[in-house]
């Protein structure tokens, strides 16, 4: 066999075309390595052979799935490539996201070996580790050699038809299957052994697992709400008529404030949702029935509440990684408690 033809994937900020004002860049293919396809060139020392780099940015792929996949599944089989390598997508959610379906797609329909790499939190991750093979990478591109040192192998073993082995022995995100095999001792004795080295403070590795919940203690009750100061922030998506700030329909790497000061409710010439993640109809009639601004103007106007904070802040929660919303929060609840807000009302969908 000669060397083994790539085909790589790319969004519209690791080809070099641009940012957030490129992100509408729709599918191109280019009959070179570019940006992060040289590393993993360097990584196959002559094995392999990238033929081909197809681009798509990443909000042209998150509003137009089924047509990018269409276009881009077009633009990759024409190359006839033996192995597929979308990103690294490290923690930028829109991109992991194109990343898993680009690779889920080739892998059904070209029936070819696709992998991919994303950092653990990012929301492509969880959607697509049990379909595609994705390396843990670090959580940004400063993981890139780190990142292709793991992805090559793991393409090589796959393009091989070799046996991959764990998790950790591969660096790939744990994918959620389990698979039969003979232990040298049985279950009760190694529960014994673990909860032995547990007692004794030694280190230890379970064999399952739990997921690590973030519970915050709440703050004591508010003593007189005919006194305080409401904030309201949304990850419903709700913003200005014509989304000003082009927050994400998902994956949102941003979020809004805005001044609500003038409006005593929000109608449909003023305001609407920017969320792809539930039907926005009714949302768009009536952007209250989310953000509800108008409830507690009456409120406000009784005397039950102080006031309503001139700012709400608004970003869209679907997809967006826990990271990206656990700085969003940070960074405005900074702003909320200089102002004197007393307490938020954060709504959802």
């Amino acid at each position: 066999m000669g060397n083994i033809r790539v085909v790589h994937y790319l969004n519209q900020f690791f080809a070099g075309i641009g940012g957030e004002e490129k992100a509408d860049h729709r599918p191109e293919v280019r009959e070179a390595v570019v940006g992060p396809g040289m590393a993993i060139k360097a990584g196959f020392k002559g094995q392999a052979d990238i033929v081909a780099t197809v681009i798509c940015g990443d909000s042209y792929f998150g509003e137009n799935t089924e047509e990018a996949k269409a276009e881009i599944l077009e633009l990759i089989k024409k190359y006839e490539p033996d192995l597929f390598i979308a990103g690294p997508a490290f923690n930028a959610g829109r991109y992991g996201f194109a990343c898993g379906e680009v690779a889920d797609m080739v892998q059904k329909e070209l029936n070819i070996p696709a992998i991919t790499g994303m950092y653990i939190e990012n929301p492509g991750a969880e959607m697509f580790k049990k379909s595609v093979y994705i390396i843990s990478t670090k959580n940004s591109a400063a993981g890139m050699r780190d990142a292709v040192g793991k992805m090559v192998p793991l393409a090589l073993k796959l393009i091989n038809g070799e046996e991959i082995g764990s998790p950790e022995k591969e660096g790939y995100i744990e994918r959620g299957l389990r698979k039969n095999y003979f232990a040298d001792k049985r279950g009760s004795e190694r529960a014994v052994d673990m909860i032995i080295k547990k007692l004794k403070g030694e280190e230890y590795k379970t064999e399952y697992p739990m997921p690590a919940f973030d519970r915050v203690p709440p703050n004591p009750a508010i003593k007189n709400m005919s006194e305080a100061t409401i904030a309201l922030v949304t990850s419903g998506g709700i913003v200005p008529k014509g989304n000003p700030d082009h927050i994400e329909s998902s994956s949102a790497s941003k979020y809004g404030k805005y001044d609500i000061s003038e409006f005593d409710n929000l109608t449909d010439i003023t305001h609407e949702t920017a969320h792809g993640g539930y039907d926005p109809v009714y949302a768009n009639l009536d952007p209250d029935r989310v953000l509800p601004v108008d409830v507690l103007r009456d409120l406000e106007k009784e005397g039950k509440i102080g006031k309503l904070h001139r700012y709400f802040y608004t970003t869209v929660g679907n997809g967006t990684a826990v990271a990206s919303a656990k700085a969003f929060a940070e960074e405005f609840g900074k702003e909320l408690k200089a102002d004197g807000v007393d307490a938020v009302i954060l709504t959802s969908t």
